[in-house]
């Protein structure tokens, strides 16, 4: 006989078995000793199930937007990696357990010279070398239980990526923001490449290949980033900013004041030279010229460097270009505009250097029309794109050539009858062809028809961009990756961008995200993003360092087994083999340093839920991480514990036995109970707090240590009968998954299992789900919460508050609750307050701060006052 199942019934009954499996854990009751082998089990099991990124593209009123930096695909995780993601996911699971729709991609910053010099090496081509990195580093990630939106997948060696990089090019050409000039650059003869100024250490030699960089002249790529200096430093101001410290002033020293303005002309040499001064005014003057530094580019032409003129586009004159070093050049400049009719010393060195004059109106009728002739010389150069707008006198434009193959081609067609032509959109991408092929014979590879005449003799640019150019937009195509008809949906971006919180390393602080600060600013001016800045917060995490073991005497690397360490604490130790002394520092991981830890090594040993929470512990995302296994200790005994106690819970829950009759209603035994109460609020509260606002996840870590500190506190017969140890336990387990989310499944199997669902007193739980899918625990409506009252900075008082009421408090209710405090009142007596400000963190707790100017007679006694604001900077 068949049986026929309704569809909707079928559904019903791979529900149940697939949350029966999914709240089964792996070992049992009796395994009460955690060993690697049972975290190894653990893990094991519960890969496969842990919740994956499902971002919702149709419900983004409470999107949360988590990105880590983009990474390259060098095949083999580093605890940098490690680190990073650990945070990146941290983070988001915690965002989804709160709620919020969360979007945590990943994709590959794969073009580059480093897989292009292994594919050489290898004799193979850089696509199969990229694309096997690619594989074997996402599934390192995927066994670090990382919940990446792998369905916005992607890689900017894909044509389907470059090609809109491609198109970004074109725009900016379009635009006059991308072109073509003779630039001094920075040549590795081994890589053969140009390199920018950031790649050269500080004794000239290349910081990939070690060779010594030369100086030679080539036609390169430029991006005008200069034309947005500006705003990009007036950005930095932005209120949605957050969390940028250090970053804000980075910026804005690379940046540098903007206190002149830039201008691109054209010389007789058929080059293009910017012109930076403070004075646009000054190109009004008929007799003005050009004085360049004898160190400048075109002096190395000896032939032509003293018949270069330029054609001043304001004037219709004709500026004489000289080579001098007399005038003061502006910081880092090394172009001057003389303007002989407007300053003095600048008429002394026309006269110095014999140049002709030019009859002109008289200054004191000019300089009442200064105004008016800057107004005119910005205007015109806006209007014929060679310029005019604010920017620092060091700040250089973007050069994106290399001449490399494995990276974007630049769209661009030369016709000897033409010029440069645009690659036209429809024929885009410029797909990238392969490199042996194109090695055999390079002048066949690069022929093509130019768009315009047809000519089939024209030749595609040989050069490829700086893989800063495919990072400067990521952000942007991940959230819609499969969009083949235009670089994104506009729509979609207007409701999920700004990024809510970037992570990664400082190292990019600078270079990175000012180039993804203009990309962003750019497609805002062209009206395709809605916001200007791309990224509203930042966690900028510290370096994962090694110890290192160098000779004194020749500085060479050793390995820690090559030296006995004769005082750690003064960093003294010796080579075993000669005794030579060794100096021990602490330095970032790298393969040249000796001082890198494998992680595949790190989940061999502890498992990698372990290695989470062990990179996750002891110092704060933002601070440098000295890897020292002396420090595993306390995580690994946590780890222990937690297991130890959710065993002991599930054996005196499913015990049988009937001791003697426990009184749950008796005074010692509430008290016991309350004690849970107040601990899982306190504990609750504060990890909350380091989640949510401050992202200290290490002390989030600490506060849930309080918590297990409590529960194991807590007697035999409160563990079985308790209410609130329930409860406690339960937000133990869920506070803990974000972080170690194979371990926290396993326990949350155990404990759920062992629990009285009927009688249960936490509603909150869903008990048929995984504790991935749990709430993050909430604090009691009735628990007391903190309204601290602080004066120039320090705790005056702290007010107690209820939960359900700690919200709907204002600056003005604070003020009141405030002045009717007798420690605020008496201490403000005679003190004129300056200011005052009020912050509320939903949920957890309210400040009020309190500035105040003291009387000089009342500084009697240092001792009980707090220093005023400024001292406490």
């Amino acid at each position: 006989m068949k049986i026929f199942l309704r569809p909707r019934l079928i559904q019903q009954l791979s529900n149940i078995y697939k949350r029966r499996w999914l709240t089964q854990g792996c070992t049992e009751t009796k395994d009460l000793e955690l060993t690697n082998d049972i975290k190894h089990r653990i893990e094991k099991y519960w890969r496969a199930s842990l919740s994956r990124g499902n971002f919702n593209l149709q419900s983004l009123d409470n999107k949360f937007y988590v990105l880590s930096m983009f990474p390259y695909p060098s095949g083999n995780l580093h605890m940098g990696h490690v680190r990073v993601y650990t945070i990146s996911d941290t983070v988001a699971r915690f965002q989804r357990m709160c709620g919020l729709n969360v979007f945590q991609p990943i994709g590959w910053d794969a073009f580059g010279l480093p897989a292009e010099n292994a594919a050489i090496q290898r004799g193979i081509e850089p696509k199969e070398w990229t694309e096997q990195n690619i594989l074997q580093m996402k599934q390192q990630l995927q066994d670090l239980g990382c919940s990446f939106d792998w369905k916005h997948e992607m890689s900017t060696c894909s044509p389907e990526y470059y090609r809109w990089t491609q198109k970004l090019f074109l725009m900016l050409h379009k635009e006059g923001l991308a072109y073509q000039n003779e630039a001094l650059v920075n040549w590795d003869p081994v890589d053969k490449t140009v390199l920018a100024d950031e790649q050269v250490d500080a004794n000239g030699c290349s910081w990939r290949s070690g060779a010594k960089v030369e100086k030679k002249l080539l036609k390169q790529w430029f991006i005008k980033t200069t034309a947005y200096a500006k705003q990009l430093l007036d950005g930095l101001e932005d209120p949605t900013l957050r969390d940028w410290r250090d970053i804000i002033n980075l910026q804005r020293h690379w940046i540098g004041e903007c206190d002149g303005y830039s201008f691109q002309l054209l010389t007789s040499a058929a080059t293009s030279l910017r012109v930076w001064t403070p004075n646009p005014e000054h190109f009004k003057d008929p007799n003005a010229f050009v004085v360049l530094k004898t160190t400048h580019y075109l002096a190395k032409d000896k032939k032509n460097a003293f018949n270069i003129t330029i054609e001043n586009p304001f004037t219709g004159t004709i500026m004489p270009v000289i080579f001098s070093d007399t005038p003061v050049f502006a910081d880092k400049c090394d172009v001057y505009l003389a303007a002989p009719s407007f300053v003095e010393e600048d008429k002394e060195l026309q006269e110095s250097l014999s140049l002709s004059f030019f009859a002109s109106e008289d200054l004191n009728t000019k300089k009442h029309n200064l105004e008016a002739m800057r107004l005119d010389v910005l205007e015109s150069a806006k209007r014929l794109k060679i310029g005019g707008f604010k920017v620092s006198s060091k700040l250089q434009d973007w050069l994106i050539s290399r001449q490399r193959y494995w990276g974007t081609p630049i769209p661009i067609i030369h016709c000897d009858k033409c010029g440069v032509v645009p690659v036209p959109d429809e024929q885009l991408p410029v797909v990238l062809p392969e490199k042996l092929e194109i090695d055999k014979n390079r002048q066949e590879g690069l022929k093509c028809t130019c768009p315009k005449c047809q000519s089939p003799e024209a030749t595609r640019e040989s050069d490829t961009m700086d893989t800063f150019v495919d990072s400067s937009w990521y952000y942007l195509r991940y959230l819609d990756p499969q969009n083949s008809e235009a670089i994104f949906d506009q729509n979609l971006i207007s409701q999920t961008m700004p990024v809510d919180l970037y992570i990664g390393g400082k190292e990019h602080a600078v270079l990175h995200l000012y180039y993804a600060r203009f990309m962003n600013h750019f497609l805002h001016s062209q009206g395709l993003v809605h916001c200007s800045e791309p990224f509203s917060r930042l966690l900028v995490q510290g370096m994962v360092m090694g110890r290192s073991f160098r000779i004194k005497g020749s500085g060479r690397y050793v390995q820690e087994h090559e030296v006995d360490i004769v005082n750690a604490k003064k960093n003294q130790a010796v080579l075993k083999k000669t005794k030579e002394p060794v100096i021990m520092t602490w330095e970032k991981m790298s393969k040249s340093k000796m001082n890198g830890v494998d992680p595949s090594d790190m989940f061999r040993e502890y498992g990698t839920d372990a290695t989470r929470l062990i990179v996750l512990a002891d110092v704060a995302p933002t601070s440098h991480r000295n890897w020292s296994s002396a420090t595993f200790p306390g995580i690994l005994n946590w780890q222990k514990r937690l297991w130890l106690t959710v065993n002991e819970f599930c054996e005196l829950r499913s015990s049988s036995e009937e001791n003697e009759k426990i009184d749950v209603n008796s005074q010692e035994f509430l008290a016991e109970d309350e004690k849970l109460f107040d601990a899982r609020n306190f504990y609750v509260k504060g990890a909350t707090f380091n989640f949510r606002h401050t992202h200290q996840l290490s002390v989030g870590i600490s506060k849930m240590q309080g918590l297990t500190n409590s529960l194991r506190r807590t007697p035999k017969h409160v563990m079985r009968y308790g209410k609130q140890y329930e409860r406690a336990l339960a937000s133990q387990i869920i506070m803990l998954a974000p972080m170690a989310p194979h371990f926290a499944s396993e326990l949350w199997s155990k404990f759920a299992s062992a629990s009285n669902r009927i009688n249960s007193t936490s509603p909150e739980l869903q008990w048929h789900e995984d504790v991935l899918s749990q709430r993050w625990p909430e604090i009691d409506q009735e628990y007391q919460l903190d309204l601290a009252i602080k004066v120039n900075g320090f705790e005056n008082c702290c007010i107690k508050i209820p939960r359900s009421h700690i919200d709907k408090v204002t600056h003005n209710d604070a003020l009141d609750l405030a002045f009717n405090t007798d420690s605020v009142t008496s201490y403000l007596i005679d003190k004129k307050i300056r200011t005052t400000n009020f912050v509320l963190y939903p949920g957890i707790e309210a400040i009020l701060n309190i500035y105040v100017d003291k009387v000089k007679q009342e500084k009697k006694n240092p001792s009980t006052d707090p220093p005023n604001e400024e001292a406490l900077h």
